[in-house]
């Protein structure tokens, strides 16, 4: 894959407006498609395992993550405690607002308030989730949380350099590539670079305009599809 890192202009200027040096807090956020609810292992535990370990095609969620898959639902059930008990995480289980089980799960972490800086990681979506306007919208809802409400001022994206499908997805949600950093950590065993990008807060605003035009339901069909896709909107974007 070829990518180029993005040209932005960097100064030494001061800091004229200080973030807000708050911390996500554990609380439900909701939106039109999807529910984000905070990470409870009694709660959550068998409908998240059901929708990440039922077959193999579930098993293939954590081929890129640094943990999983678990052994059994006690296994998995005790580490969804020590995620959900996190100081410096904050994670959340992810419910179609339509109802039935949760299928999915996203995180805050590197979190640096008194910077302003922030990432979403150890996402993945269950087959009832993946490839949805649900699944697109509970990152967004993730990023205005932490941009809108909590005034952070970087929004961090990281991935491993050989997870093609979460490199396009960080370019589809406005993520600019920043660049590789290579033999950055070791997991599972395996030698990992890895791809860096993020949306700065002045940024933001207009990538927070394409996100609401595409999550309209005048976009969507009776089946769910998009008229107008999000990445033919960033990239009118990109054109400008």
């Amino acid at each position: 894959m070829t990518e180029l890192p993005f040209a932005r202009i960097i100064t030494g200027a001061r800091v004229e407006k200080m973030p807000s040096a708050m911390v996500p807090a554990r609380s439900s956020i909701a939106g039109r498609y999807v529910q984000l609810e905070p990470l409870s292992a009694d709660r959550h535990a068998t409908e998240l395992y059901a929708a990440s370990h039922g077959n193999e095609e579930a098993l293939g969620i954590w081929t890129y993550l640094p943990f999983g898959p678990w052994p059994s639902l006690e296994a998995y059930t005790a580490a969804l405690r020590q995620q959900s008990s996190s100081f410096d995480r904050v994670f959340y289980a992810l419910r179609p607002i339509e109802g039935g089980p949760v299928a999915g799960q996203a995180s805050y972490l590197d979190i640096h308030p008194q910077d302003g800086v922030i990432e979403i990681g150890s996402i993945w979506f269950g087959s009832t989730l993946r490839r949805t306007r649900a699944a697109t919208e509970a990152l967004y809802l993730l990023i205005r949380y932490a941009m809108d409400d909590l005034g952070y001022r970087r929004m961090q994206w990281r991935c491993n350099a050989e997870n093609a499908n979460s490199r396009n997805a960080a370019r589809r949600l406005g993520f600019r590539f920043e660049g590789i950093f290579y033999r950055h950590m070791i997991y599972k065993g395996k030698n990992r670079d890895t791809a860096w990008y993020s949306i700065l807060d002045e940024e933001w605003p207009e990538l927070r305009t394409i996100f609401e035009e595409w999550l309209q339901p005048v976009n969507f069909n009776p089946q769910g599809t998009a008229n107008v896709s999000l990445s033919d909107l960033m990239k009118r974007r990109k054109a400008r």
